[in-house]
């Protein structure tokens, strides 16, 4: 189960993602889901990823989604 900063943090991930990414949040949520990132990444490692820049953060995931097959 998530905590609610580990939640807040992945909803500001999307967000961030969205406008990067020019899609909606929904898109970016299903991807983030889908490939497993979400859980296995971004929550897993929010004690790390949280003391990150937001430049950093979007750079790592979008190669990572990359990495994953996925053209964004």
């Amino acid at each position: 189960m998530c905590k609610k900063e580990e939640l807040e943090f992945s909803v500001f991930l999307i967000h961030q993602l969205s406008y990067s990414w020019k899609m909606i949040p929904a898109q970016v949520y299903d991807i983030l889901n889908k490939t497993g990132i979400l859980d296995n990444y971004i929550v897993r490692c929010y004690d790390v990823l949280h003391t990150m820049g937001e430049l950093y953060l979007v750079n790592d995931i979008t190669d990572f989604v990359r990495e994953k097959g996925v053209a964004v």
